[in-house]
């Protein structure tokens, strides 16, 4: 298999993830403030999380500041992708997990970003300027997919992706789903566990198919992840870190482990859909995201990790946030490219192999 299949980052699933807003398609074009000046809208596609946050510290001051109505279309990837593909919206700038964006891009769904606009990509990890490459949007916020485990349920410790193999957690155990963004994160953590020095698929769905008698359920939303530990139907499974807050309110004494064989990159990137009429504030609302201003008040609000590393975190503030370059840059990101070129025959033989 290719190399490039994974690029590791030593020197990187829903968040997800995971972002904001509520609101409506409202009216087309320009209307008028109280100045009498044309006020420009801008339609942003997200998943229509941490609404309160978003709207107060994130749109609401880059309206006042551009004189510009922000009207919301919320929804999943899935669909919301899916709608521009149809051509039956009007968005002018998308918020998308890597992998969903990677389809865009293929789909031939956005513009290319024009990286001079972007003022604060400068202080951006590496790993999120150009996430599914140089011609189009960057990473806002980078979390990373590990392990949560309650130690006393599952009466074993872990410490790395191979323990999931316990026969220990044998019926505790939920995974994601073969189709969800982690979905082919599990496919690669299968290969390496099987100790495949690069990418190995058919090494990787032997240990898959081992593994599949301990799974109680592939889960495809978070909510299912945390509902099954709640009722004590699941003691250990892969998330993503931001969601672990959560979970411990809800199980105390839940931890969440970096697995010693790397944990993944969960990359949620933002573009400018094709044929925008306004691709120039499209961009500067882009870079607004990235300023370290809304990086770091969404961190410390536990809404997104940051990209920004210019950021500052106490150590009570860190908790539960994907943080710092000592973190950040060990995280192993998928090559999007490779898993959606992939996907289709992954899942047909997840469904053939693994869950017959």
């Amino acid at each position: 298999m290719k190399k490039t299949w994974i690029k590791g980052f030593l020197a990187c699933s829903l968040s997800a993830l995971v972002l904001a807003g509520c609101g409506s398609n409202g009216k087309n074009g320009a209307e008028g403030d109280s100045s009498g000046a044309k006020q420009q809208k801008l339609v942003i596609s997200t998943w229509g999380f941490a609404e309160d946050f978003y709207n107060k510290e994130v749109y609401e001051p880059f309206e006042k500041a551009h004189n510009v109505k922000i009207v919301l279309e919320t929804g999943n990837n899935a669909d919301r992708l899916s709608k521009i593909l149809q051509g039956s919206s009007d968005v002018d700038v998308i918020y998308l997990s890597d992998y969903y964006a990677q389809q865009g891009i293929e789909a031939g769904a956005f513009e290319k970003i024009d990286r001079s606009r972007l003022k604060n990509l400068g202080n951006v990890y590496d790993i999120a300027k150009a996430p599914n490459g140089e011609d189009y949007g960057p990473a806002y916020t980078i979390g990373q997919l590990g392990i949560a485990y309650d130690p006393k349920a599952a009466g074993t410790k872990i410490e790395a992706w191979s323990d999931l193999w316990k026969p220990e957690l044998k019926g505790k155990l939920t995974m994601p789903s073969i189709t969800s963004t982690s979905g082919p994160m599990m496919v690669d953590a299968a290969s390496k566990v099987a100790g495949a020095a690069e990418f190995n698929e058919d090494q990787a769905f032997e240990r898959l198919t081992a593994l599949n008698p301990g799974v109680v359920k592939y889960y495809s939303k978070t909510s299912e992840f945390v509902n099954m530990f709640t009722q004590g139907e699941a003691a250990a499974g892969p998330i993503m870190q931001m969601y672990v807050g959560d979970l411990q309110k809800a199980v105390p004494g839940i931890e969440f482990v970096t697995p010693k064989e790397g944990a993944y990159a969960i990359i949620n990137t933002l573009n400018v859909v094709k044929g925008s009429k306004n691709k120039e504030l499209a961009e500067e609302f882009i870079d607004w995201q990235l300023s370290q201003e809304v990086q770091e008040k969404a961190a410390k609000a536990k809404v997104d990790s940051p990209a920004n590393k210019n950021v500052k975190l106490s150590t009570e503030e860190a908790v539960g946030v994907t943080y710092g370059a000592d973190v950040v840059e060990k995280l192993q990101k998928l090559d999007m490219a490779f898993v959606n070129s992939h996907l289709k025959a992954w899942t047909d033989r997840f469904n053939r192999e693994v869950t017959r």
